[in-house]
C-alpha cells in the first residue's frame, strides 16, 4: 500500500467529506481517515450518526436521517476519488513536511493535513443515554426543537448554552423546565435575566437528572433534589443535555494551538499554528456547531489545502 499522500483528513463528519469531496474533485486523492465505530469521539460520520431525522439541512425539503445523510456524503467522496479507512489516528508529527501520520504501528505521509475530528457533547453518564439519543433525548436545541412542538420539555445545564438552548426551546415548547443542580446560574448575566422574565420557562434548582424513562422513546426523566436527596419523576417527552461540548484534539495537545477549551486554534480561513495543516467543523467551531457550517468549512479546507500545496509547488520550480 502506498503510504505517501497529498492529503490526509482526520475525520469523517460533515466537515471531513466535505473536505474529501472538494479535495478530490481537485485531484489531491485524499485519504479520509474516518475513526473506529467503537469510539465515541471518533466514531465514521461524527455527531450526525447519532441523530435520527435532520431537517435542517439544505437541499432535503422532508428531512433526511442523519446516518443516511452521512452515508450520502461518503459515497460522493468515495465517487470522486477519495480513498476512506475505518481506522483511528494513534499519533501525528507535524515538526517536518512530508507531514507523518500513524494508525497504531503503521506510519503515513502526507504533503498536507486536514483536521476533523470534530466535539463531541458532555453528556449525564446514564445507561438509558444511549438508548433515548435521539428518541428524545438531544444534545442540539438548533436541531430538534422544532419536533416538540407543544410539549413539555426539559434542559440539562446552567450555563450560556443551557440558558440559549432554553429560551430557543420556547419558540416550540409549552414549558421548559430549566434543571441545574446549583442554586445560581452560571450563564452570563443578560441571559440570566432572559430566562428570569420568559414565562414559559421553570427553573429546577439544586437538582440532577438520575434516570431518564421510557424504551423507544423518552417517557419522562428521574430527578433528585441534591440537598434533600428527595427524588422526583418529571412527565417530560423531550430532554436537552447542555452542559458543554469537548473537542476531539488529544491527539494534537502540544503540536497545534488551541483556546482553553481545546478547540483549535484557526487564521485565514482554516489555516492552523503549523503551515499545511488545516482543521474544520466542530474541532475549531464552538459557536455555530451545525452541520451545514461544519461542511462549509470543510469546503474552505480543502480549497485552503489545494491553494497552499500549489503556492508549495511553485515555489520549489
Amino acid at each position: 500500500m502506498d503510504n505517501s499522500h497529498k492529503v490526509v483528513i482526520i475525520g469523517s463528519g460533515p466537515a471531513g467529506l466535505t473536505a474529501a469531496i472538494y479535495a478530490a474533485r481537485a485531484n489531491l486523492a485524499p485519504l479520509v481517515i474516518e475513526g473506529e465505530p467503537s469510539s465515541t469521539s471518533d466514531q465514521p460520520g461524527g455527531q450526525l450518526m447519532l441523530t435520527t431525522e435532520v431537517e435542517n439541512f439544505p437541499g432535503f425539503p422532508d428531512g433526511i436521517l442523519g446516518p443516511e445523510l452521512m452515508d450520502r456524503m461518503r459515497q460522493q467522496a468515495i465517487r470522486f476519488g477519495a480513498t476512506l479507512r475505518t481506522d483511528r489516528v494513534t499519533r501525528v508529527d507535524f515538526s517536518e513536511r512530508p507531514f507523518r501520520v500513524w494508525i497504531g504501528d503503521e506510519e503515513l505521509r502526507s504533503d498536507a493535513v486536514i483536521i476533523a475530528t470534530g466535539a463531541q457533547s458532555l453528556m449525564l453518564g446514564l445507561e438509558s443515554e444511549q438508548r433515548l439519543l435521539g428518541h428524545g433525548l438531544s444534545t442540539c436545541a438548533t436541531c430538534d426543537g422544532f419536533f416538540f412542538r407543544n410539549h413539555e420539555i426539559a434542559v440539562v445545564g446552567g450555563g450560556d448554552s443551557a440558558a440559549e438552548e432554553a429560551l430557543f426551546l420556547t419558540k416550540f415548547a409549552s414549558k421548559v423546565i430549566l434543571i441545574h443542580r446549583r442554586r445560581e446560574l452560571r450563564a452570563s448575566k443578560i441571559l440570566q435575566d432572559r430566562v428570569f422574565a420568559n414565562p414559559k420557562i421553570e427553573i429546577l434548582w439544586d437538582h440532577v437528572v438520575v434516570d431518564l424513562l421510557g424504551d423507544t422513546k423518552l417517557e419522562g426523566a428521574v430527578v433528585r433534589d441534591v440537598v434533600t436527596g428527595e427524588e422526583q419523576k418529571l412527565a417530560v417527552s423531550g430532554l436537552f443535555v447542555a452542559i458543554g461540548h469537548r473537542p476531539n484534539t488529544d491527539l494534537f495537545k502540544g503540536v497545534l494551538d488551541m483556546d482553553d477549551a481545546g478547540y483549535l486554534l484557526t487564521s485565514h480561513g482554516t489555516r492552523t499554528n503549523v503551515e499545511g495543516v488545516f482543521a474544520c467543523g466542530d474541532v475549531q467551531d464552538h459557536v455555530y456547531r451545525q452541520a451545514v457550517t461544519a461542511a462549509g468549512s470543510g469546503c474552505m479546507a480543502a480549497i485552503d489545502a489545494e491553494r497552499w500545496l500549489e503556492a508549495m509547488a511553485h515555489a520549489a520550480r
